[in-house]
């Protein structure tokens, strides 16, 4: 008995390691809905939101983001950090923003940058962002651009990373005009410091579902007030705005999820104020590829 436990023991962590990697290799594809219930009949704005690649471990081939993504008619392609932490993976994130671009979003791919992109000395941030430019994407850093969209002006704003005291909120809103707020950001604690700032969706990540989340992800705790209200993943309201916490792409530490799975997510907006009915009409759909 004493010689039979420890193995059973060893079996038990063998299967767990090797079905949270088998985990990593199915990305769910989630769709998210919100519509204004008094613009029912407008055509939706189609955003890809893909966070957290953690290049170092990600299990998910270009060719399949291509494939499961081919498909899809998207307007607007944003990224929302912790790309990589060594430079060595640079090279590894071409492959993955030209089957950005064959995506053909068409309004253009905008990034910021997460926690992790800032390990890396100057000289090698410098050449991830670079890299991400060369690409097409808009790097943001407490920056904001304007796109006209059937005559309605959507404002985005990417406001820098939050978790390593980067976030200039006042400098990321500086001459935004009235229009639809999209907030790109990494870290989605920084909501909880944006009551006196109009956003009408924020897209963020960070938190990776837990990654490991079983039975809870007691491990997030230390990662923001957020995980102790509960809000580690998916679509949130908070002071009456909506925000959405992607899973992420890739993993760190471990390349394995438990309780938690790769994702890629396709919002459809409508280019009106989301805030004011935010809770009337929201949908969701998965797929898993």
């Amino acid at each position: 008995m004493f010689i039979l436990l420890p193995l059973i023991i060893a079996i038990f962590i063998f299967l767990l390691f090797y079905k949270g990697y088998k985990n990593t290799q199915t990305v769910l594809i989630n769709n998210i809905s919100i519509n204004n219930v008094n613009s029912e009949h407008s055509k939706g704005f189609r955003v890809l939101h893909i966070s957290d690649m953690h290049l170092e471990n990600i299990s998910i081939t270009p060719e399949k983001v291509y494939e499961s993504l081919r498909n899809q008619s998207i307007d607007l392609i944003a990224l929302t950090g912790d790309f990589l932490d060594r430079k060595r993976s640079i090279s590894k994130l071409v492959p993955y923003l030209k089957v950005f671009n064959e995506l053909n979003p068409k309004h253009g791919i905008y990034a910021v940058f997460g926690n992790h992109d800032y390990v890396l000395s100057h000289p090698d941030f410098l050449n991830l962002k670079q890299t991400l430019e060369e690409y097409g994407c808009k790097t943001m850093q407490n920056q904001n651009d304007v796109l006209m969209i059937n005559g309605k002006r959507l404002n985005i704003i990417g406001i820098d990373d939050f978790s390593t005291n980067r976030s200039e909120i006042d400098k990321s809103y500086r001459g935004i005009l009235n229009g639809y707020n999209l907030v790109l950001t990494h870290d989605p604690n920084i909501v909880l410091s944006m009551k006196n700032y109009h956003f009408d969706y924020l897209l963020s990540g960070h938190f990776h579902g837990g990654q490991i989340h079983w039975p809870k992800p007691y491990h997030l705790i230390k990662m923001g007030k957020l995980v102790r209200m509960n809000m580690v993943k998916g679509l949130h309201n908070h002071d009456g705005k909506p925000f959405y916490i992607s899973e992420g792409l890739g993993q760190t530490g471990v390349n394995i999820r438990i309780g938690s799975r790769p994702e890629i997510t396709i919002h459809n907006l409508i280019l009106a104020s989301a805030s004011e009915e935010f809770t009337k009409n929201i949908g969701k759909t998965v797929e898993a590829v």
